[in-house]
């Protein structure tokens, strides 16, 4: 065979290949057998590996490819990838309507989308010129992580478009108008984005976990973990191997459709697989039944689901009501019920967190709760137990609201045998034995040198918006606790090769990665470096703050650098910033003025840790310079952060609570408390369309 003889044959194949693929995972249609299919693709593999310039983007073989990545870039989403706020009951759908229909004014009729909820992850998707290009998970809603490679891998997401024609026959036999059509008549879309959900079934769960469980790996506690887990596998042969799968629902580029409803039909004539339960209806009556429905036959699906997504079918009307927060004011997850069961409470116990804070938690016998063991459930504070006069012994109800949270809901007295006892607060300790001081609802320990604390302390130390050491959590932490190898969160960047080999799930590899990503954490801002000491009443925000302030009064390049800076500062200083009031004051001067804390610096310094610069982008002016801004409310146009980063970039200030110091507030919608606040000290107010021409003046 010649090349172009095989050429010719190539495209035949892969032309076949895709329809067959199209028909089961789009049409549910089994056309030939999965071992001729296997044959089909063996075949193109065979012929592509004979002459590889053959090879194209679009083919069957290239799902799986390429080495393993490093780390996956980012993504930004020009339009946000947006969530949905959540509705528990009858009355929180009945709110939701009457809310939109306020605004609407005057009243535009519409009708509703209805689809299942699916426990999965969501996913964006861009073609260019009918072609895969970009694949990118959620993230925060603005910026993602580019997983293409793991998405090439889902059978059931085009490589490419079905072929023109296909698309023009698709339409109209949906019944599609002609201004949809005219986008395929010729070519296809210069660029299009989709959004969707990735998921992984129950079978395939199952099958997952259960080699893991051989391997003696951990399992994954639901499909979403799973999911999750899997689409973020470096290494898209893993991917692969988790046999993942996905539904399309949404078109973010304007094709000409009018309604949700459209771009379903869409979607299903390009050659996307949909959720063939969706359904348009007139009214919220028929979206409960819809609900209700699916809550009592979600077990005959072979994937999960949580709920039921409400929409505003018209996107007209859908686009006229906005945005508030990060949820679209026209859509609404409808949960199912509460998954809930009955178990004993073994005992309470007090958990030690890193601002020596005791909270009380419910040791229960272990019980399964949507899908995941539950063996503990919060109490939260001493007056919570009394509310529901729950004793040790007792029979209690527990939930997961909204499929996350455990928590115990209700005691069933009449279960009592006279056993049960009552927890009596300790005025204790339990883990060092000194005295537990009462501060408002809860209890604190007093002594600064608790060994909980310490791991709490250095748990903090580790997370993601501090030193972000990834792979090092807790159960890791907690053995090198155990086995005397630290006696701080310094003695973390002391390890060298050779120091965990051997060590209880330790290898070679293993110690390869801890210590690298221990490396990599040694570079790291002000802001995560000033967070991740956990001083207490200290947040990200405040960090933020600080950082900018000590960044005009000199450099800081190392740990001990900061120290020094601080002890130039005293309390008026202090009072100088934004925002800080007497706690925050109190907590700051009382950690820089403690010798423990120059000798921690110290050793972090000798370990290597540096802090690099960082500024924000400057605006053209920095029109707000020496003013401090407080929000309220959601606005439309900026995420909170974002707002207060573009503060920052025009020289101005952002504090959390309102004061005398403080120079506007920016009003968005449903604000709180701090509007009135700020009309009591007769404080500037702004709205935000007059928030944002401020912003124009730059």
């Amino acid at each position: 065979m010649n090349s172009a003889e095989a050429k010719k044959r190539i495209e035949k194949l892969k032309k076949e290949i895709n329809h067959y693929r199209y028909a089961y995972h789009v049409l549910n249609q089994e056309l030939i057998p999965p071992a001729a299919l296997d044959s089909l693709k063996k075949e193109l593999f065979d012929l592509e590996k004979r002459f590889p310039r053959l090879i194209t983007a679009d083919s069957p073989t290239q799902r799986i490819g390429g080495k393993p990545l490093k780390e996956f870039a980012k993504v930004r989403h020009l339009v946000p990838m947006l969530s949905f706020n959540d509705a528990f009951s009858q009355e929180d759908i009945l709110n939701f309507e009457e809310r939109n229909l306020k605004l609407l004014n005057p009243v535009e009729k519409f009708d509703y989308y209805l689809e299942l909820k699916i426990d999965g992850l969501a996913i964006k998707l861009i073609y260019e010129n009918g072609f895969l290009k970009i694949g990118s998970t959620r993230g925060d809603g603005y910026l993602g992580e580019d997983v293409i490679s793991n998405i090439k891998t889902i059978e059931a997401i085009p490589l490419k478009l079905l072929s023109l024609a296909e698309i023009a026959k698709n339409l109209k036999l949906a019944g599609l108008n002609q201004k949809i059509i005219k986008n395929f008549e010729d070519r296809y879309p210069a660029e299009l984005e989709v959004r969707g959900e990735v998921f992984i079934t129950k079978k395939n769960l199952f099958v997952l976990n259960d080699q893991r469980t051989k391997k003696g790996e951990t399992t994954f506690a639901n499909p979403r973990n799973a999911a999750a887990g899997s689409l973020r596998q470096l290494d898209p042969k893993i991917s692969a191997s988790r046999k993942l799968d996905s539904f399309i629902y949404d078109i973010v580029s304007d094709l000409g459709q009018e309604t949700h409803e459209e771009e379903h039909l869409i979607l299903k004539s390009l050659g996307f697989k949909v959720n063939p339960y969706s359904k348009r209806v007139k009214n919220m009556v028929e979206a409960s039944k819809f609900r209700d429905e699916w809550e009592k036959r979600r077990e005959e699906l072979d994937f999960e689901i949580d709920g039921i997504v409400i929409q505003i079918n018209q996107n007209s009307v859908f686009q006229k009501l906005g945005v508030v927060g990060k949820a679209p004011r026209a859509a609404i997850a409808f949960k199912f019920s509460p998954k809930q069961t009955t178990t004993r409470v073994k005992n309470i116990i007090l958990q030690v967190g890193r601002t020596g804070i005791l909270t009380p938690v419910a040791a229960l016998e272990p019980i399964e709760l949507g899908g995941v063991r539950i063996s503990r459930a919060s109490l939260h504070n001493q007056a919570e137990i009394e509310k529901l006069d729950l004793r040790i012994g007792d029979t209690v109800i527990v939930s997961r609201a909204g499929d996350v949270i455990p928590q115990v809901d209700q005691v069933l007295k009449n279960l009592r045998d006279g056993q049960e006892k009552k927890f009596i607060f300790p005025k204790k300790c339990p883990i060092c034995d000194s005295t537990a001081v009462k501060i408002g609802a809860y209890y604190r320990c007093s002594n600064k040198n608790c060994v909980a604390l310490l791991r709490e302390q250095i748990y903090h130390f580790v997370s993601k918006p501090a030193f972000d050491v990834k792979g090092l959590g807790p159960k890791i932490i907690d053995k090198f606790l155990d086995w005397g190898l630290i006696q701080d969160a310094a003695d973390l960047f002391k390890f060298k090769s050779g120091d965990l080999v051997g060590l209880e799930g330790f290898d070679l590899t293993s110690e390869k990665n801890i210590l690298a990503n221990i490396d990599r954490a040694k570079t790291i801002s002000l802001r995560r470096f000033l967070y991740g000491l956990g001083i207490i009443h200290f947040g990200q925000e405040n960090a933020n703050v600080l950082a900018d302030f000590l960044k005009k009064r000199g450099v800081i390049k190392k740990p001990i650098d900061l120290w020094l800076a601080a002890r130039k500062l005293n309390p008026n200083d202090y009072n100088a910033i934004v925002g800080f009031g007497p706690k925050i004051i109190a907590s700051l001067t009382d950690y820089f003025n403690n010798s423990k804390t120059k000798v921690f610096l110290e050793k972090l310094t000798r370990a290597g840790i540096k802090i690099k610069s960082q500024s924000f982008s400057a605006g053209s002016k920095n029109i707000f310079t020496g003013q401090v801004f407080v929000l309220t409310g959601q606005l439309k146009n900026y995420g909170r952060e974002e707002a207060k980063e573009l503060i920052r970039s025009l020289g101005g200030g952002v504090a959390e609570s309102i004061s005398k110091k403080t120079s506007f507030l920016v009003v968005g919608e449903n604000p709180g408390s701090k509007l009135a606040q700020a009309k009591k000290l007769g404080l500037k107010t702004l709205t935000e369309p007059e928030f944002l021409k401020l912003i124009k003046k730059s």
